[in-house]
C-alpha cells in the first residue's frame, strides 16, 4: 500500500508540476498576442500613411470589392442566415466539448480507481491465474508462465528506457535552446520531454506549442526553433532512441525502428507504444528458442 500510494503521489506531482510550468506561460503568451495585436494594426496603418503606393493599392482593392447599396438587403439577409447557422453550430460545438470534457474526467477517474484495485490485488490475480492454468491446461502451464514472464520484463524495461530517453531529449532541447538563445527554453524542453513518451513523433506535439509561444516573441526565432527541433528529433530518433530503448529491452536498434514504423502504420499511436515491447518479447523468445535448439544439437553430436 505504501509503494502504491507513493507511485500515485509521484505521478500526480509530475503532472501538476508540468501543468504549472506550461499553463501560466501559455496564458501569458496568448495575453501578449492580444495586447500586441492593436500595436501591429497601428503600425500597419502608419506604414500605409508613409507609403503612397501601398495606400493606393489598398484603395484599389476597396474599389474592386465595393458593394452596391441596392444589394444591401440581400447582403443583410445572407448575413443573418449565416449568423444563425453559426450560432447553431457554436451551440452544438459547445455541447459536444462539454460532454467530451465530462466524459474524459469520468474515464480518468474510473481508470485510476481500476488501476488502484488492479495493483493492490495483483498477487491474488497472479495466484488465481496460475491455479486456473494448472487446473485446465496443465501441459501448457510452464510455457505460458515463461512467455508471460518475458512479456512482463519487456514492458517493464521498455517503460524505463522510454522515460530515460524522454529525459535525455528534454535536456538536450533545453541546452540547445539556451545555446541559441530561444525564449521559454525550460518550459518548452520540459513539454517536449513529456510528450516524447510517445515514440518518435511525440516530441513534435510539444514542439508545436513551443513554436507558437516563441512566435509571440519573435516569428524569425520560431522558424529557427522548428528547424532546430527537426534536426534534434532526427538525431534522437535515429541515434539516441534506438540505442537507449534498444539497450534497455535487449532489442537491436534496427528492430526498434522497424517495430515503431510497423506498429504506427497498423494501429497509429497505440501501435507505436505497443510495437517496441511486443517486438522485444518476440525477439527474446525467438532468441532463447534458437539457443535451446542449437545447444540440443550440440549435445546430440
Amino acid at each position: 500500500p505504501v509503494c502504491l500510494l507513493l507511485a500515485l503521489v509521484s505521478f500526480l506531482f509530475i503532472i501538476v508540476f508540468i501543468c504549472g510550468l506550461i499553463i501560466p506561460e501559455l496564458a501569458n503568451c496568448v495575453g501578449l498576442l492580444f495586447r500586441e495585436t492593436p500595436k501591429v494594426v497601428k503600425g500597419l496603418t502608419q506604414e500605409l500613411q508613409r507609403n503612397p503606393q501601398l495606400k493606393l493599392y489598398v484603395e484599389q482593392l476597396n474599389e474592386n470589392f465595393k458593394f452596391n447599396p441596392k444589394d444591401l438587403e440581400s447582403i443583410l439577409s445572407k448575413g443573418a442566415s449565416i449568423l444563425g447557422a453559426g450560432l447553431g453550430g457554436a451551440m452544438n460545438t459547445l455541447v459536444s466539448v462539454v460532454s467530451s470534457v465530462f466524459s474524459t474526467i469520468v474515464t480518468l477517474f474510473v481508470a485510476v480507481v481500476f488501476a488502484v484495485y488492479l495493483l493492490s490485488g495483483k498477487e491474488r490475480l497472479e495466484t488465481g491465474a496460475n491455479e486456473m492454468i494448472h487446473a485446465y491446461i496443465p501441459k501448457w502451464h510452464q510455457k505460458i508462465t515463461y512467455v508471460m514472464g518475458v512479456l512482463n520484463q519487456s514492458f517493464r524495461s521498455y517503460i524505463i528506457g522510454q522515460c530515460t530517453e524522454a529525459v535525455i531529449l528534454g535536456g538536450l532541447c533545453i541546452v540547445g535552446m539556451w545555446i541559441f538563445r530561444f525564449p521559454y527554453a525550460t518550459m518548452t524542453g520540459t513539454l517536449i520531454g513529456f510528450t516524447a513518451l510517445i515514440p518518435i513523433a511525440g516530441a513534435y506535439v510539444g514542439g508545436g506549442v513551443g513554436a507558437f509561444m516563441i512566435f509571440t516573441v519573435s516569428p524569425v526565432k520560431a522558424v529557427l526553433f522548428i528547424v532546430f527541433l527537426v534536426v534534434l528529433q532526427q538525431i534522437e530518433g535515429n541515434l539516441i532512441y534506438p540505442r537507449v530503448v534498444g539497450a534497455s529491452i535487449g532489442l537491436p536498434g534496427i528492430w526498434v525502428l522497424a517495430a515503431v514504423t510497423v506498429g504506427g502504420g497498423l494501429l497509429g499511436i497505440v501501435g507505436m507504444l505497443l510495437g517496441v515491447p511486443l517486438a522485444a518479447a518476440l525477439y527474446q523468445l525467438l532468441q532463447n528458442d534458437v539457443q535451446d535448439r542449437l545447444s540440443g544439437r550440440e549435445r546430440r553430436l
